[in-house]
C-alpha cells in the first residue's frame, strides 16, 4: 500500500489529466432545467470504461439516468461518493465575462458555470478512482461512486431515489459539493415550503369594500404575520450550539450581506410568491401564495406548522387553507465521525491548516442519506461567490488540492 505522500504524488504527476477532465465536463452544458443529461452521461461512462471500473446506468424514469460505478472490495465496509452532474442555468449571457460553457483556464482558475458546483468536485472524485484502478491500489473496502443527474431540482429521480430504493447503501458518503478548502458540511437546514389560499366574495370593484368579500385583503392579514415563524426557538445540545457558534462565524466571514449569519440558527421565511384577483375592477374571490421556509438544527417540520396555524388562528380570517409541497428536516453528522475524521486528516496533510467543520444554511443531497443513518460529510473545491451566480470559477490549486485530500481520505477510510 502506497503512503500518503505517494498517493498524492501521484494526483501532482497527472494534474494536467485531471484539469483537462475538468475542462472537458465544463463544456458539456448539462444545464437543469431542462435537465439533459445523456451527453454527460455518456461522457462519464466512458471515462470509467477507460480505467476499467465496472458501473451501471438506473433510470427511476427514462430522463434521469443514475450512474453507480464500484471500485475495490465487497467484502469491506463502503465508502460512498457521490456528485451531481446537472448544473443551474446560466441566466442572462450577456453579464458573463467569458464563455459559461468555454472550460477555459486563465489567471489560475477554470472559468465557467458548474466549476464550482460542483463539476470539479466531482471530477476529482472521478479522477481519484482512476488513479487507484490503474495503479491497482489494494482496498479493503469498496468505493461506491453515485453520480446523479437532478440535485439541482431536488434530487427526487438521483440520490433519494437511490438510497430510498435500497439501490445503494454504505457505512459513510463523502459528497463533492463545494465549501471551500478550509472548511466542510457536517449539517444543513431543512425546508417547508408552503402554499397557502382563501376564498372571497367576487364584486364589482367600484363597490368595495362595501360589497363582496376581497379574498386578497384577507390573505394578506395572515401574510403580513407570516415573518413570526422566525420567532421559533432552536432547541440542541451543548456540543450542536458550540459547532452552530463556529458555523455562524464561518458565515459572516463568507456572506457579505450584514447580519447574514443569523440565518443559521433562525429560520428563514421567504414570501415568494403571490396571486389572486381576475380582473382590476373585480373584488377577487381568491388568493394563494407561496412561502419558503428554512428551518435550522434544532427546529422540525412539525414546530413550523404549529406557528403556522398560531398566526392563521390569531389573523381573525377563517377559511385560510394551507399545504406542504415540500418538507425536510435540519440533518447533521457527528463532527468526529471516522470519515470526518479522515478528511480532516488529508486536509491538514495538504493545506498545513484544520478543517472548521460547520453546518451550512442551505440543502443538499447530503440529508438522503443522513436520514438512511449513514454518516456523511460534503468537501469539495469552491469559490462560493460564484455559486448560482454569474461568472463562476474555482481555483485550480484548489481543484489539484481536494482530488490530493480524497484519495488520503478514501484510503484511510476503506483501509483502517
Amino acid at each position: 500500500m502506497k503512503d500518503h505522500n505517494a498517493l498524492r504524488n501521484l494526483i501532482e504527476e497527472r494534474k494536467d489529466q485531471l484539469l483537462q477532465l475538468c475542462c472537458d465536463m465544463i463544456r458539456i452544458p448539462s444545464v437543469n432545467p431542462p435537465g439533459e443529461m445523456e451527453e454527460m452521461t455518456g461522457f462519464i461512462c466512458r471515462y470509467l470504461e477507460s480505467h476499467g471500473i465496472p458501473y451501471e446506468i438506473l433510470r427511476p424514469t427514462e430522463k434521469t439516468p443514475d450512474i453507480v460505478a464500484r471500485l475495490g472490495n465487497p467484502n469491506g465496509r463502503t465508502l460512498i461518493l457521490n456528485g451531481h452532474c446537472d448544473v443551474v442555468p446560466i441566466g442572462n449571457r450577456e453579464k458573463w465575462d467569458f464563455d459559461p460553457f468555454g472550460g477555459e483556464i486563465r489567471d489560475g482558475k477554470i472559468l465557467g458555470r458548474g466549476t464550482s458546483d460542483m463539476k470539479t468536485g466531482l471530477a476529482g472524485l472521478l479522477f481519484v478512482m482512476g488513479v487507484l484502478a490503474d495503479e491497482k491500489i489494494p482496498l479493503d473496502g469498496q468505493i461506491l461512486l453515485t453520480v446523479v443527474p437532478d440535485e439541482e431540482v431536488s434530487g427526487v429521480y438521483g440520490t433519494k431515489w437511490l438510497v430510498e430504493s435500497g439501490a445503494i447503501t454504505g457505512d459513510a458518503a463523502l459528497v463533492a459539493e463545494p465549501t471551500g478548502y478550509f472548511n466542510c458540511e457536517i449539517g444543513q437546514k431543512g425546508c417547508c415550503w408552503i402554499k397557502l389560499w382563501v376564498n372571497g366574495q367576487p364584486a364589482h370593484g367600484s363597490l368595495s369594500p362595501f360589497a363582496g368579500d376581497n379574498a386578497i385583503a384577507r390573505l394578506l392579514k395572515v401574510l403580513e404575520h407570516i415573518d413570526r415563524i422566525r420567532d421559533i426557538v432552536p432547541r440542541y445540545n451543548d456540543e450542536t450550539a458550540r459547532v452552530m457558534e463556529e458555523s455562524r462565524a464561518m458565515a459572516k466571514r463568507l456572506l457579505k450581506a450584514p447580519g447574514a449569519q443569523h440565518v443559521l440558527n433562525h429560520c428563514t421565511v421567504n414570501l415568494g410568491k403571490i396571486s389572486g384577483g381576475t380582473k382590476v375592477n373585480m373584488v377577487p374571490d381568491y388568493a394563494e401564495a407561496e412561502v419558503d421556509v428554512r428551518i435550522p438544527l434544532g427546529v422540525t417540520c412539525e414546530m413550523v406548522e404549529e406557528q403556522l396555524l398560531r398566526i392563521i388562528r390569531e389573523s381573525g380570517v377563517d377559511g385560510v387553507e394551507y399545504s406542504f409541497s415540500w418538507k425536510s428536516e435540519p440533518n447533521s453528522t457527528d463532527q468526529k465521525a471516522e470519515i470526518v475524521e479522515a478528511v480532516a486528516q488529508s486536509v491538514q496533510e495538504v493545506w498545513d491548516e484544520p478543517l472548521n467543520r460547520t453546518y451550512q444554511w442551505a440543502s443538499s443531497d447530503a440529508r438522503f442519506f443522513r436520514y438512511a443513518g449513514i454518516p456523511t460529510l460534503q468537501y469539495g473545491p469552491a469559490n462560493l461567490e460564484g455559486i448560482h451566480a454569474y461568472n463562476e470559477t474555482v481555483d485550480v490549486q484548489d481543484v489539484i488540492n481536494a482530488a490530493k485530500i480524497y484519495i488520503g481520505a478514501i484510503t484511510d477510510y476503506l483501509n483502517h
